[in-house]
């Protein structure tokens, strides 16, 4: 789900310093200073300067959660300011402090550029600019960055995308998740502003969803949703423009790598949104093309964490711990990219290896000069399911049979549904009893076995239908038989009607199609004694919208109907998943 604002008290702002003497001096602020925007529009930022009259480099922080929440939520601007930055942390267009109305993203890209531009022309700035931010924040950075505003020199996109085909959709199907970002995070203050009736505050906000959520999430069709005509109505604007509509390109980054100079980390985590570790593997390869034949300055950084600031700093991503060394102190991080790139310190950036992963399972972080690390593709096969048992083979021997499938009954009246609401590792061992579930075990491995990279699952099926959703879920069971997934869902999924790029293709009924999904990307050692497990369903719901399985879109339409699916696994059609071994 995206990113829920929270207030957290951060004692260091309110408690007295144990150490007056050797403190730094506390930073001017100027409150709501005006930003004119090329149109017009004015956006109101705050100012935070530190105590010197020389001209200093510039950060720029843009969000759409508040900027005095901002400043009370995250220590990395007062840390900014004692090394000698000034800061801007801006509310965006038609939120809070700014003037406008607000669409999310659609005018990040000219409102950023004009913003950063601003920045460098003030008295009191060197006209370096860096930018940083997670999440919404974080995309802001890349649709500014993408237009090249001259003066942007650095930036730290944290969590975030690279194409809104894996952002609003998730390789076809809706991202579910926009329905409470939207209720929770944005529609009480639209509410404010218009005296419209409803949750006044984000507290009231996360007590009326446990009623009205569900109702809004079975809405079909899904432009449908009656309780956010008047707060958001960019909502079903969107869901206007399928998967596959041109008109997504504002959002794209994925073809305009070449448009901008800034040196960039990318940050991400395995149990991000489905969106982020994607979105920072394929921007940082992106970059590299782009820049091929030159310095990059580029790197990637990627953790066991979950979506959000404060996840960095926790060795927990749902039910699964990790070691205290899984941490990181993510103020320090994006301060020493910013001190390099920005005021030329050497402090290592630009010379360590510019790719550092967590392993999980081996609890252990690996650098390396590129990414993929280097590593033996290595097809694990889907094998029968006999009567009466609920778990096939998974191995790596070829099938040799005749035609062979497995089938399952998909009814998106009752989908396959994901009984956590929280994001991060769980226990989904419960998923093998459902007849619509098909899983496939390895034998235990006999030695500790590292995954690291993209996977790639090749699926062979045939549906009685005209369109149906593809999930192939790589989850680590462990002795005991705990199920953990190795990344939040919507990495693994293809719907059936987009699996060629270009036009939409419904399928043929009873025809065999190849499926291949290849965005699922993980770092984690299978512990010896431990099973690798696949499974293949049809829907994954709350997260992500039902295929109608009718041909129809389930954005403009409220039919369903069930399906018949087959996965067929043997020598004509090896279904299979390659997993990316790391040698030992």
């Amino acid at each position: 789900m995206k990113l829920h604002h929270r207030l957290y008290l951060i004692l260091l702002l309110s408690l007295p310093s144990l150490a007056q003497n050797s403190a730094p001096p506390d930073p001017s602020i100027a409150r709501d200073v005006a930003v004119p925007m090329r149109d017009g529009v004015v956006l109101r930022a705050d100012v935070l300067r530190p105590q010197t009259a020389a001209r200093v480099p510039v950060l720029v922080y843009r969000t759409p959660y508040g900027k005095e929440n901002a400043l009370k939520e995250y220590t990395t601007f007062r840390h900014a300011v004692e090394r000698g930055y000034a800061v801007i942390v801006q509310d965006v267009r038609g939120r809070y402090a700014s003037d406008g109305d607000f669409r999310p993203y659609e005018n990040e890209a000219r409102d950023g550029y004009d913003t950063i531009e601003w920045a460098a022309r003030q008295p009191w700035s060197n006209s370096s600019i860096g930018t940083f931010g997670l999440s919404y924040p974080g995309a802001v950075q890349w649709l500014a960055a993408v237009e090249n505003p001259p003066h942007l020199k650095a930036m730290v996109p944290a969590m975030t995308f690279s194409t809104p085909q894996n952002f609003f959709y998730a390789w076809g199907p809706w991202d579910m998740s926009w329905l409470d970002w939207i209720w929770d995070n944005i529609a009480f203050d639209i509410r404010v502003k218009k005296n419209l009736p409803g949750p006044h505050t984000y507290k009231e906000s996360i007590s009326a969803w446990k009623t009205v959520g569900p109702k809004m999430q079975e809405t079909l069709p899904l432009r449908d949703v009656s309780e956010l005509k008047e707060v958001a109505p960019y909502y079903a604007d969107w869901l206007s423009h399928p998967f596959d509509d041109p008109w997504w390109d504002w959002a794209e980054l994925r073809n305009k790598y070449d448009r901008t100079h800034a040196a960039v980390l990318n940050l991400s985590a395995w149990y991000d949104d489905n969106y982020g570790p994607e979105g920072a593997t394929t921007n940082y390869a992106g970059l590299l093309r782009a820049r091929a034949g030159s310095d990059p300055h580029s790197a990637l950084l990627l953790g066991p964490w979950v979506h959000g600031v404060d996840s960095t700093a926790r060795p927990k991503a749902g039910e699964r711990e990790f070691a205290p060394n899984s941490v990181i102190d993510y103020d320090d991080v994006v301060l020493k990219w910013m001190d390099h790139y920005l005021r030329g310190i050497e402090n290592g950036v630009g010379k360590d290896k510019p790719v550092r992963y967590f392993v999980m399972g081996a609890n252990q972080w690996r650098t390396a000069d590129a990414w993929p690390p280097a590593a033996h593709s290595t097809a694990y096969y889907l094998g029968g399911i006999s009567q009466g048992e609920r778990v096939g083979s998974l191995s790596a021997r070829q099938p040799s049979a005749n035609e062979q499938f497995t089938t399952f009954v998909s009814d998106p009246a009752d989908p396959v549904r994901n009984r956590y609401s929280s994001s991060g590792a769980h226990d989904y061992r419960d998923l093998v009893k459902r007849a619509d579930v098909l899983t496939f075990d390895t034998e235990p491995v006999n030695v500790d076995t590292e995954v690291t990279g993209p996977i790639h699952a090749r699926v062979f099926f045939a549906c009685d239908c005209r369109d149906t959703d593809v999930w192939v879920r790589l989850l680590d069971v462990a002795p005991d038989g705990t199920a953990f997934n190795l990344m939040s869902p919507g990495l693994d999924v293809q719907r059936a009607s987009y699996r060629e790029p270009g036009k939409r293709q419904l399928l043929t009924p009873d025809h065999i199609y190849e499926l291949n999904l290849d965005h699922l990307i993980t770092s984690n050692a299978f512990l010896k004694g431990h099973r690798i497990r696949v499974q293949i369903f049809s829907s994954f719901f709350p997260n992500f919208s039902r295929n109608p399985q009718t041909g129809e879109l389930e954005n403009t339409s409220a039919k369903m109907q069930k399906a018949n699916l087959r996965i067929y696994h043997d020598a004509e059609h090896p279904s299979q998943i390659v997993l990316p071994v790391i040698a030992p």
